[in-house]
């Protein structure tokens, strides 16, 4: 029997249309205004909402942040791409509002828009502030530390809540923005702690947790004590209350989230703050669904959200109006705030043409921020994977950084059993993909590929493209990993793995990034994803940094040594190959040499050796004059000793290093 020609067509549509449910949201327009969602001028209050699937909207004016009668209904008008207006000739500062919309004849709930740059209590209302009167004083000359390239800085990565709370800390404003603002703060033992610890260390810059409004903690209930990471997000461009010290003032949390950027700054110290756009907290009740239901999401055939979060959806960046939505928010932080950096959350949601859309805006603003990411997603997704901006596709990302799991798996294990050994627990075999991690991913002639263990090809086009770690918040920081894979060792040996681990970090090529607490050997009593973990579990005991003081000290000249060498921070492929120079070892050995005053170096030659097994290993040195900078679990930026080199003891998990000036 023939199917008549237009039942055909009509098939086909169908099945298209199950096949690809977001077709109809290319067809949207997008609106590229500046004005999205609230502008306040002499003129008095406008709104304007994109949202082009509306039939109506309206904008509903409050007192207060919650709890309270609405005060005003204010019918939108539509206009163009899009989007629907309102306004009123009067400055409203000092009230919110909300949005709501009817689309397929249903009016949704209200939200504050994805615009929201002020709020009240728990993120629920958009509030409507003079951000003139938020600015610290000396704001308009703040700025942060010139770097001429990112593998110039040393990244600290922190939480707001850990690294203030336990009582050692010495801090009052626990768990606050203010934290980083009080200075000659000390554990018992009269040790720095907060920012003047952060001086004392060394590193450039923090890589601080969420800080923008998440979804998980009560602002009204905070002394229920709840805590989060902040990987939820609910208003992508407005700080966290449960960071201020104010959560019901609007203007609070926007004052001190700023006067903890320039005392960072003050103090020499960049500030990287950590962006979650791949998805968001709710699904259909976020701020996305409410103002343009589907649009913000990627879905599956069947209509269904992708996940590729692991966290019930993903946003869709390669949607006009979301890649806009990123790259105007980043934008905005970097102005309003003074952000030096950006680290993307399992970046490779996002795709390509986004991600460098990003980068060439931010670099308008200020040559010296960087970004940098995660280079994989938790989940499949309908991006086909040639335009996601993966580890493997950095290459056609030329301003960003990607995380290099090579150097974290090999080093200390792999993430995903506790119990594995890694290079610098013992493991043999790890060495090539070691490697991979010193060489920052290039294209090395001494390196091999196909012996690599996770990667199998060089995907960095420059050494700025990688960021090296043994571990972040995720997973089993470094202290828990080395008590579940050496059970039977003693904490000082433990420590000493450590410290050869963060030398392998430190003195490779790419950028390094530690987690904070790492210096003083703090754990987290073992928990493999402690988000929701409470201080109990979360928290820095500072009482650590005088038990562990060698620790810190190793910690602190290893730093130090890095900042002093630009051979540890070349800048080309081509450098890395001709001045890193791999000498032949037996396994649970790594040696290599930087030759020939590398980038600049002062040191004639670094010789660098790291021995990974558990006994010492006779390693040759050529004959000169050598300082002995690294050797035995001991370091010193500007020598511990002499050697005239020739055979020379590496001993057991620690590293050697050796300089010559000519």
């Amino acid at each position: 029997m023939k199917i008549p020609t237009i039942l055909t067509t009509l098939a086909l549509c169908l099945s298209a249309s199950a096949q690809n449910p977001d077709e109809k949201y290319f067809a949207y327009p997008s609106y590229d205004g500046d004005d999205l969602e609230l502008t306040v001028d002499s003129k008095g209050t406008r709104w304007r909402l994109w949202s082009p699937a509306a039939d109506a909207a309206r904008v509903i004016i409050y007192p207060t942040g919650i709890n309270t009668a609405a005060i005003d209904t204010i019918a939108m008008t539509k206009a163009e791409k899009g989007t629907w207006t309102a306004s009123v000739p009067q400055q409203l500062y000092g009230k919110y509002y909300t949005f709501s919309i009817n689309q397929d004849g249903k009016w949704l709930k209200e939200t504050p828009g994805v615009w929201a740059k002020a709020v009240g209590v728990n993120g629920e209302r958009a509030a409507i502030i003079d951000f003139s009167k938020t600015n610290p004083e000396g704001w308009s000359a703040d700025k942060g530390p010139a770097i001429k390239h990112i593998n110039d800085a040393v990244i600290y990565e922190m939480h707001h809540r850990d690294f203030s709370e336990h009582p050692s800390s010495g801090i009052a404003n626990k768990g606050k923005f203010q934290a980083l603002t009080e200075p000659a703060t000390t554990n018992p033992e009269g040790e720095a702690t907060g920012i003047d610890h952060l001086k004392e260390l060394g590193v450039t810059h923090v890589h601080i947790l969420p800080s923008y409004d998440y979804n998980s903690v009560d602002e009204t209930n905070l002394p229920a004590n709840q805590y989060n990471w902040g990987y939820d997000p609910l208003n992508y461009n407005a700080p966290e209350g449960s960071y201020s010290t104010n959560p019901s003032d609007p203007a609070t949390r926007v004052v001190e989230m700023k006067e903890m950027v320039k005392n960072l700054h003050d103090n020499g110290i960049g500030v990287i703050m950590d962006v979650v756009y791949n998805h968001t907290a709710d699904n259909d009740d976020s701020n996305f669904s409410l103002t343009a239901p589907g649009y913000y999401y990627r879905h599956r055939p069947d209509g269904s959200y992708s996940d590729a979060s692991g966290c019930g959806n993903e946003t869709a960046s390669d949607r006009q109006q979301m890649r806009d939505f990123i790259v105007n928010s980043v934008k905005y932080w970097a102005k309003e705030y003074h952000i030096d950096g950006f680290r993307f959350d399992l970046m490779a949601i996002h795709d390509i043409e986004t991600m460098n859309a990003v980068t060439a805006a931010l670099k308008e603003i200020n040559p010296d921020i960087f970004v940098y990411g995660e280079g994989w997603t938790a989940g499949d997704s309908p991006l086909p994977v040639e335009r996601r901006a993966l580890k493997e596709n950095v290459s056609k990302m030329p301003d960003i950084a990607v995380f290099s799991d090579d150097i974290r798996d090999a080093v200390k294990g792999h993430y995903t059993d506790a119990a594995d050994r890694g290079f610098a627990t013992g493991k043999p075999g790890l060495e090539e993909t070691v490697k991979i991690g010193i060489v920052a991913a290039t294209d090395h002639p001494q390196v091999d590929y196909s012996k690599g263990a996770n990667s199998k090809f060089p995907y960095a086009a420059a050494p700025t493209q990688v960021i090296n770690y043994v571990s972040c918040h995720d997973d089993l920081m470094l202290t828990d990993k080395l008590r579940k894979s050496m059970p039977d060792a003693t904490d000082a040996e433990r420590q000493r793995a450590a410290r050869l681990a963060q030398t392998i970090v430190l003195t490779s090529q790419g950028t390094p990034f530690i987690f904070a607490g790492e210096e003083i050997f703090r754990d987290k009593k073992g928990v493999h994803n402690s988000y929701c973990s409470p201080d109990s579990i979360n928290a820095i005991d500072w009482n650590l940094k005088h038990t562990n003081a060698d620790q810190m000290a190793y910690y602190r000249e290893l730093i130090k040594l890095r900042k002093a060498h630009p051979a540890f921070r070349m800048t080309t492929t081509a450098d890395v190959a001709r001045h890193l120079k791999f000498d032949k070892t037996e396994p649970g050995l790594i040696s290599y040499s930087l030759t020939d005053n590398a980038n600049g170096d002062a040191w004639k030659e670094i010789k660098v050796i790291f021995n990974g097994s558990d006994e010492p290993r006779e390693v040759k040195v050529p004959k000169g004059d050598w300082i002995v900078i690294a050797d035995d679990g001991r370091i010193n930026a500007e020598g511990l000793s002499t050697t005239r080199g020739g055979k020379l003891t590496a001993a057991p998990r620690a590293a050697l290093i050796l300089a010559r000036e000519k």
